[in-house]
């Protein structure tokens, strides 16, 4: 017996804010592309923030490879909408680090007895 596959099952996810993700399995016919994805799974009105003409701010990854809108999509692909960060990681990490002080972070926040500095 032969199965007629003729859908497939897409996520569709974007995070408008930290810890804030918002999630769409969509069922989709095949040969469906990014940007039919993303205007059937209603986020591009919910979310009216999401502005993918401007590619500096937004950008579209299909499990977090880059891709454009016109690429046809696979069976259980997940797009996901990732906006600009505002925050250069490493910088993050300097100014965390500097706040908290080097007696409480990396090698040096715990000691051994006895152990010499920074064991």
């Amino acid at each position: 017996m032969i199965a007629n596959d003729t859908r497939i099952h897409i996520t569709v996810m974007y995070s408008p804010a930290p810890r804030v993700v918002h999630e769409r399995v969509l069922p989709l016919s095949v040969g469906t592309t990014v940007m039919q994805a993303l205007q059937q799974s209603g986020l591009l009105t919910e979310c009216p923030d999401i502005d993918l003409s401007q590619p500096e701010a937004f950008m579209v990854f299909i499990w977090g490879k880059k891709t454009d809108p016109d690429h046809v999509l696979r069976d259980l692909d997940r797009i996901e909408i990732c906006r600009a960060l505002t925050v250069d990681p490493k910088v993050a990490r300097r100014e965390r680090f500097q706040k908290q002080g080097s007696s409480r972070a990396g090698l040096f926040s715990k000691r051994r007895a006895g152990a010499k500095p920074g064991y």
